[in-house]
């Protein structure tokens, strides 16, 4: 699965004002809200559910990289968007370092092999320096889009 399936570009974040994870967590579901992608009647709720996933455990994986994500039965398809935070976030994580990049799925819950495939595609990019790297110094929406692209594109070339 491609990211630019699923990664909902107009709702990246390049420059995340919040420094909790709660906060940037409502940063990127309010961002797919007025992309269109989610109902407003139930972001509340999502940001509650993300951020109980959290609690039960971190989703920073170590390496400036945060993967929240939940099911939810308002989510028609899968989304996803990127936060970037120059300070970076304490998320828990692994290497107990702080979060620079934040990389948040939501997925409907009557799927469940679509969206392994897009946790599958995530990680397999995030295990990438150079795309790490390049995924930290982005500053703009645009930056970020182009990034997801060449990034599409190179697993496309080399048959992945």
């Amino acid at each position: 699965m491609k990211l630019c399936d699923f990664m909902v570009t107009e709702a990246i974040v390049p420059s995340l004002q919040s420094t909790v994870r709660d906060g940037a967590i409502r940063e990127l579901v309010e961002s797919l809200v007025r992309s269109g992608r989610l109902p407003s009647a139930r972001t509340e709720e999502i940001i509650e559910k993300l951020v109980e996933r959290e609690n039960q455990g971190s989703t920073g994986i170590g390496k400036g990289i945060a993967v929240p994500h939940i099911k939810h039965a308002c989510v028609k398809d899968i989304v996803g968007t990127i936060g970037c935070s120059r300070e970076g976030i304490d998320f828990s994580a692994l290497d107990q370092a702080p979060v620079y990049s934040i990389l948040l799925l939501l997925s409907p819950p009557d799927d469940p092999d679509r969206h392994l495939e897009a946790m599958e595609s995530l990680f397999a990019h995030l295990q990438r320096d150079r795309f790490r790297k390049f995924l930290r110094q982005s500053e703009t929406k645009e930056a970020v889009a182009d990034l997801l692209q060449e990034a599409d594109d190179a697993n496309q070339e080399s048959g992945l």
